[in-house]
């Protein structure tokens, strides 16, 4: 890669009068580039990426009881759903049987 000494930009390719040039698009032409050698390259498909079946959980985990199933570990995170100066609500959700509720505490 080569910079137009005039603005800084990168040199483009190009053929002009059946040779190749470097040109910017301030103007500036280099007539006497070394060896300038334009191809395109194709760039191999890369491996195919299986998708995971499993559900994995990064959230951290409390003891408490599920309303539905009463499993005694949850998920949880926290979401401001009312006004900044009253407290966040609390999101659980069952390890065992996913059930989501909320705790307002």
């Amino acid at each position: 890669m080569m910079f137009c000494p005039k603005c800084g930009s990168l040199l483009i390719p190009k053929k002009e009068n059946k040779k190749n040039v470097l040109s910017c698009s301030c103007g500036y032409t280099n007539k006497k580039p070394e060896n300038i050698e334009i191809k395109e390259v194709i760039k191999k498909p890369e491996k195919n990426i299986e998708p995971v079946d499993e559900e994995i959980e990064a959230l951290p985990i409390t003891e408490t009881e599920c309303p539905k199933c009463h499993h005694r570990k949850a998920y949880f995170w926290l979401v401001q759903t009312r006004a900044g100066d009253e407290p966040e609500t609390k999101f659980l959700k069952c390890e065992k049987c996913k059930h989501i509720w909320r705790d307002y505490g």
